[in-house]
């Protein structure tokens, strides 16, 4: 299976749903924060995904799942007036890990002590950006050891695997054959780190009392026969 061109394939795929609260228009805000939700939810064209189940691509060929893992970073929202809150830097990379979804599906990440506003879109990264590998191993804190458990580490001179799927995929010619996609930068000589801003269709109000959910869909089947170009 010849797989090109990968650096976009995941960003690509993306949409995106919120939720939102009633109108609160003229609060003061002012040293107010409050959590906000970020769920992943993995599908493969208009079907949900599942381990184990067979999907076909447009030539023909078909394949099944058992990993699929992708690192998103840098998550900041913008509100109604222009202002950007950035998560801060030391916990904003995680791991989205099929294997870790709710009955649902998803995949959450709760961001605590975001500052209350109105925001209308957001920001993210798929994998680690070069800012971020530059302050050596030692600067990615925790996160080093976690992307090492989690098979998402070739080695710290190669770099980082932003996006991971292992399966088997056959076609005319060939059978259940082994199917690894690990995409990501090699050291400061490829980055393909990317990032994608997403508008709410609805605002999302974080309050102190309120826990607002932004849910975005990926589709996996966009990094098989999605455009690359």
């Amino acid at each position: 299976m010849k797989i090109t061109k990968l650096a976009l394939s995941l960003v690509l795929a993306i949409s995106m749903f919120s939720c939102s609260s009633d109108d609160d228009s003229g609060e003061d805000l002012s040293g107010q924060k409050g959590p906000l939700v970020v769920k992943f939810d993995n599908g493969v064209g208009d079907q949900d995904f599942i381990f184990g189940n067979t999907y076909n691509k447009s030539n023909g060929e078909s394949y099944q799942l058992e990993t699929v893992k992708y690192i998103i970073s840098n998550i900041r929202v913008t509100d109604n007036q222009g202002n950007t809150f950035m998560y801060p830097a030391e916990n904003n990379v995680f791991i989205i890990d099929e294997a870790n979804a709710n009955a649902a599906g998803e995949i959450w990440i709760t961001l605590d002590n975001v500052t209350a506003a109105d925001y209308t879109s957001i920001t993210f990264g798929v994998g680690i950006d070069q800012d971020r590998y530059s302050l050596g191993a030692e600067g990615q804190g925790d996160f080093l050891e976690e992307a090492q458990t989690a098979g998402m580490l070739w080695s710290w001179a190669t770099g980082f695997r932003f996006v991971r799927l292992d399966g088997t995929y056959s076609s005319n010619t060939a059978t259940d054959e082994a199917l690894n996609i690990h995409m990501g930068s090699v050291g400061t000589s490829l980055d393909n780190y990317r990032e994608v801003t997403l508008s709410f269709p609805n605002t999302v109000k974080v309050r102190p009392n309120l826990e607002p959910q932004i849910h975005i869909e990926a589709d996996l089947s966009k990094i098989f026969d999605g455009s690359t170009s």
